[in-house]
C-alpha cells in the first residue's frame, strides 16, 4: 500500500483516536470510596464494589493498524504519525482487557512496569522510588519539617488559578473548571484544567499544579496544536505520558515547587504499583499507603489510582504511575546530555507539542527546516538556557560524587586537613 500526503494522515489520526479516552474508561463511580472507608473504620473492609467493564475497541483498532499501513514511517513526520496510532491501538487493546491479566500486559507496554531493568545503567524505578523514600524517611521522622496544611477549597483555588492562566496563555486560552468526579486534585487538557470538587489545595499546590499541569501539559498540547504542518503533535498520545509526566515533575523540582511529601507520593505510587503486580489486594496497598503517612483519604484515592481497570484481588495493576519517575530521570538525562553536546535546541523541541523523550531527536531536522514550528508557550524555566545549562552541568558532575564512600566525618577529615594546608601557606 502507498503512503498517503502526510497532511491528509494528520488530519485523519485525531478522529481515529478520539474515541479511545483511557482515563474516563478507567474512572470509578461516586460512592465507592464513603462506602469502603465506612467499612474499614468498622473493621469491615472489603474490596470495592467495582463493575470492571471492558470497553470494545476492535473497530478502532483496526482502523488504526489500517492507517499506519498508509503512513511513511520512513519519514520522520510519518513515523510520528504510526507509532501515535500504534500506542493508541494498544492503549484500546489495554481497554477491551479491564479486569484480565492482558490489561496489565498493555498497560506495561503503554507505561513499562516499576521493575523494568535499564539494561546500561542496570536500576529501575522501583530502585529510585526505594532510595527516595529510604533518604526522606529520617527526615520526616524527625519532626523538623512541618506538614502541609491544605485547607484552600477547589473553588477558591480555581479562581486564583484562571488570572494565572490568562496571563500565560492570553485571556480565556486555558479555563479552571471543577469537577467531582476526578481521582486525580488536577488534570489538564488542552484548553482545560479539571480540579476535584471536594478536593481542599495547599499553598504549596498553587505553584506546583501551575507548573506542572499549565506550564507543561496544557502548555504542551496547546503548541502541538498550533503547528501548521503536524497537529497531532497536540494529540495525548499514551506513547507521550512517560515524557510529559517527566516534563512537568522536572519543572517542579526546577521551579522549587516540588516539596518532601509530593516527592514521597511520586515513589509511594511507583511501590504500589509494584505491590500490586506482585498479588497485592486493593486493601493491602490502600493500608501500606496508611503506613507511610498518608491519610485514609488520599490512601484510597492513590490505591484507586493503581487499581484502576485491574483485578482488586492483586496480580494486576495500571502501571501508569511508575511513569513519573520514570520520565523524570528520562527528561533530566536528555537535558543533561542536550547541555554537554551542545545541542540546546531540544530543549524547545520538547515543549512543541506533545513528544516522547525520542521525537525530540527524530524530529529534529523537520524544526531545523522550520516545517515544524518552536513552542508558543514555553515556561519561565526552559527559557533561559544560561540558568538551565548552569543547573544541569552542575547536577551532572555532583552525580559522580559517591556518597556511599562519605559521611560527616570524612567530610571533616577532608575539610580539617584543607585547613591545615592553608595554614602552613
Amino acid at each position: 500500500m502507498s503512503s498517503a500526503p502526510l497532511s491528509e494522515l494528520d488530519a485523519a489520526l485525531p478522529g481515529l483516536a478520539r474515541k479511545i479516552r483511557v482515563l474516563d474508561a478507567l474512572s470509578w463511580p461516586d460512592g465507592v470510596e464513603e462506602v469502603f472507608l465506612a467499612r474499614w473504620r468498622e473493621g469491615k473492609a472489603e474490596l470495592p464494589r467495582v463493575e470492571l467493564a471492558p470497553r470494545d475497541h476492535s473497530a478502532d483498532i483496526v482502523a488504526l493498524e489500517a492507517f499506519i499501513g498508509r503512513c511513511d514511517q520512513g519519514h520522520p513526520a510519518g513515523n510520528y504519525l504510526a507509532m501515535t496510532a500504534r500506542s493508541y491501538a494498544t492503549a484500546g487493546r489495554m481497554l477491551g482487557a479491564i479486569g484480565t491479566p492482558d490489561f496489565t500486559h498493555h498497560s506495561s507496554a503503554l507505561y513499562r512496569r516499576p521493575d523494568f531493568i535499564y539494561p546500561n545503567q542496570n536500576l529501575s524505578m522501583l530502585d529510585a522510588a526505594q532510595f527516595f523514600l529510604k533518604t526522606t524517611d529520617a527526615l520526616l521522622g524527625g519532626a523538623r519539617i512541618p506538614p502541609t496544611q491544605a485547607e484552600i477549597p477547589a473553588e477558591t483555588f480555581a479562581a486564583w488559578m484562571q488570572p494565572e492562566l490568562d496571563r500565560f496563555f492570553g485571556e480565556g486560552r486555558v479555563t479552571v473548571v471543577l469537577d467531582p468526579t476526578l481521582a486525580a486534585k488536577a488534570i489538564a487538557g488542552a484548553s482545560r484544567i479539571r480540579l476535584r470538587t471536594s478536593a481542599l489545595f495547599s499553598e504549596l499546590d498553587k505553584n506546583q499544579l501551575l507548573q506542572h499541569e499549565a506550564f507543561v501539559h496544557a502548555a504542551t498540547a496547546q503548541n502541538g496544536a498550533l503547528q501548521p504542518n503536524l497537529k497531532s503533535l497536540g494529540l495525548g498520545a499514551p506513547r507521550t505520558t512517560q515524557t510529559q509526566e517527566g516534563i512537568a515533575t522536572l519543572a517542579e523540582l526546577f521551579t522549587g515547587s516540588m516539596d518532601i511529601n509530593r516527592l514521597r507520593r511520586l515513589a509511594l505510587r511507583v511501590l504500589a504499583v509494584q505491590q500490586a503486580l506482585d498479588g497485592a489486594d486493593f486493601i493491602q496497598v490502600f493500608e501500606g499507603f496508611l503506613a507511610a503517612g498518608q491519610s485514609q483519604e488520599e490512601s484510597f484515592r492513590s490505591t484507586q489510582r493503581v487499581f484502576r481497570g485491574a483485578d482488586l484481588r492483586g496480580g494486576s495493576a495500571f502501571t501508569k504511575d511508575a511513569a513519573y519517575l520514570t520520565g523524570l530521570l528520562g527528561v533530566h538525562t536528555l537535558l543533561r546530555i542536550a547541555i554537554r553536546d551542545n545541542r540546546p535546541e531540544l530543549v524547545g523541541y520538547l515543549f512543541a507539542g506533545r513528544l516522547s523523550l525520542a521525537d525530540t531527536v527524530r524530529l529534529a531536522p523537520l524544526f531545523e527546516s522550520g516545517w515544524l514550528q518552536k513552542p508558543t508557550y514555553l515556561p519561565a524555566w526552559a527559557c533561559d538556557l544560561r540558568l538551565l545549562a548552569a543547573n544541569l552541568a552542575f547536577s551532572a558532575f555532583i552525580a559522580q560524587i559517591k556518597l556511599d564512600l562519605i559521611d560527616l566525618e570524612v567530610l571533616m577529615a577532608f575539610a580539617d586537613d584543607h585547613e591545615n594546608d592553608a595554614s602552613a601557606l
